[in-house]
């Protein structure tokens, strides 16, 4: 598919995709609801498409964050009691995910948009929440549901699956439902507790690169400055040279390498690190990154995160390679991720090997494509 072609079939998936009160569902049959890192990833492909729907996306997506400033990862705007007995909250979800309205307003703010001062304030308080969840032993701001992290079924989170007997989808699915009614969620409040927690190092990294962006375009913020320092530490030691990968806190199975532990390179760069995206021994396919090490046991480029290639995933990737200056891998992942796009036919993931669309197609984050170059 020619860039001009892909750019008019992305174009038409959001426009398809808007509603009411403004911002994109992923997929109308599959995820017909708003998500957080979706629309914050929906408002980025809206700005590269010169569209002001960038700015009423990114407004949508924090506009029912909590006095505490949480921002759930999910608004049911159409129907807010729809899922209120699941999460214990009306309109909304009481978990959050990455908070990538950070990198968002960067990005806006790069092509010329002009952001309201009280969206800035939003984001700032989102990612202070953030920094204000207890941490773990190892300093890293913690995770109290599968989720939040955006990677629901990744390998490393197989130690909390409830049999202990390996990864299973249905048993996983149940345990993770029975992980959400552990919640304490207060509307009014954070919403904390959980009987799972980890120091998930991929979620961790993008809490620090995202106040590292909102600082490129901002004013200067002492307290998240200092906070996403002492995060970057707490990834930095976290560094396995055994594995060639970060591993997580509180758990074995967070030392299984997956993608979205290689997000710390974002803000910790390696060489060795960026070089393994491409590298066909490690993550790197022909249609984007892989979602595990290819010599991982629990590779599958099938499942659902178990190995298939994602495209928000492949664009974090490459925008790690971007700013590590390494123009070579970051050339490699744009071209993998446009091919993925369209041989998939803007799916949600695809075979990292074949480029075959799994999950729902089209999702609209695939629009992340046009994106990169």
């Amino acid at each position: 598919m020619e860039t001009d072609e892909l750019r008019a079939s992305v174009a038409a998936m959001l426009s398809n995709a808007w509603t009411e009160p403004g911002f994109c569902v992923p997929n109308p049959t599959t995820y017909p609801f708003q998500w957080l890192w979706d629309s914050c990833f929906h408002s980025i492909i809206w700005a590269e498409l010169g569209d002001e729907r960038c700015v009423v996306e990114l407004e949508n997506t924090l506009a029912n964050q909590h006095k505490s400033g949480f921002v759930p990862h999910m608004n049911y705007w159409g129907d807010p009691e729809v899922h209120a007995d699941f999460w214990g909250l009306s309109g909304t979800s009481s978990i959050t995910q990455p908070p990538m309205y950070g990198h968002a307003l960067a990005e806006l703010t790069r092509r010329g948009f002009t952001i309201p001062a009280d969206l800035a304030s939003k984001a700032r308080a989102g990612l202070r929440h953030l920094l204000d969840r207890p941490r773990t032993s190892n300093a890293l701001a913690p995770v109290w549901h599968p989720w939040e992290t955006g990677c629901d079924n990744s390998a490393r989170w197989d130690d909390w699956v409830a049999d202990n007997k390996g990864f299973n989808f249905d048993t996983w699915r149940q345990q993770k439902s029975q992980y959400v009614l552990t919640l304490n969620a207060d509307p009014d409040g954070a919403v904390e507790g959980s009987q799972f927690e980890v120091g998930s190092v991929g979620f961790n990294a993008l809490i620090a690169w995202n106040i590292q962006e909102m600082a490129s375009v901002n004013e200067s913020d002492d307290e998240l400055d200092t906070g996403a320092s002492q995060i970057v530490d707490a990834v930095s030691a976290r560094w396995d040279p055994r594995l060639g990968s970060w591993t997580d806190s509180d758990t074995g199975s967070g030392q299984i390498r997956t993608l979205d532990a290689m997000m710390g390179s974002l803000v910790d760069p390696r060489p060795e690190t960026l070089e393994a995206l491409i590298d066909p021994a490690a993550f790197g396919a022909p249609y984007g990154p892989r979602g595990v090490h290819v010599d991982e046991p629990s590779y599958d480029p099938d499942q659902y995160w178990r190995g298939p290639a994602w495209p928000q995933l492949g664009y974090l990737a490459y925008i790690s390679a971007r700013q590590a200056s390494h123009s070579e891998v970051a050339q490699a992942l744009a071209n993998q991720l446009k091919a993925g796009a369209a041989a998939s036919g803007l799916a949600e993931y695809w075979n990292a090997e074949t480029g075959e669309g799994r999950g729902a197609i089209p999702q609209t984050w695939a629009g992340l494509a046009v994106c990169v170059d």
